[in-house]
C-alpha cells in the first residue's frame, strides 16, 4: 500500500456549511442550523445541499430567515463562533439581496403582502370556500 503525500496543514483545514452558518450567527446553534438546511431554508451555490458540506470563500450562500432571505458570498471562514462583529467579516450581502430586503420590508410595512389588493368580490364558489376555511379554524 502506497503512502499519501502529507498535506500542509492549512489545507486541511474544511469548514462544514452548518457550522459556518453559526459561527456567522445566522443560527442560534448548530443543530438549527442543521434544520434549516435539510428544511431547504439554506441554498448553496444556488442548490440545496448537506449540513457536512464542505465550504469555500467565494461561493454563495442563500439564507431564509422568518421573512427576510440573504444572499451572501462567503469571505472568510471560521469554526468558532464569536461577536457579532467578527462574524460579519465571514460573510458580505450582495447588492440585489439588500435591494430584495428593503423593498419586502416596504411592502410588509404598507401591508401589501398580507392582503393584496382585489378588484372584485368573491363569488359563490369563493365565498363558500372563504366560510369552510373559516369553520375549520
Amino acid at each position: 500500500m502506497a503512502k499519501k503525500p502529507h498535506k500542509d496543514n492549512a489545507s486541511e483545514v474544511q469548514f462544514r456549511l452548518d457550522k459556518w452558518l453559526w459561527a456567522a450567527r445566522f443560527y442560534k446553534t448548530r443543530a438549527i442550523a442543521k434544520q434549516m438546511i435539510e428544511g431547504g431554508k439554506v441554498f448553496y451555490n444556488g442548490q440545496r445541499s448537506k449540513s457536512a458540506k464542505i465550504v469555500c470563500i467565494g461561493d454563495k450562500i442563500r439564507v431564509r430567515q422568518g421573512f427576510e432571505e440573504k444572499e451572501v458570498i462567503i469571505t472568510a471562514l471560521a469554526d468558532k463562533r464569536k461577536d457579532a462583529t467578527f462574524a460579519q467579516t465571514l460573510y458580505q450581502e450582495t447588492q440585489e439581496s439588500i435591494n430584495r430586503r428593503e423593498a419586502n420590508a416596504q411592502a410588509r410595512k404598507q401591508g401589501l403582502l398580507l392582503s393584496p389588493a382585489t378588484d372584485t368580490k368573491p363569488d359563490k364558489k369563493q365565498r363558500r370556500q372563504i366560510r369552510q376555511f373559516k369553520e375549520r379554524i
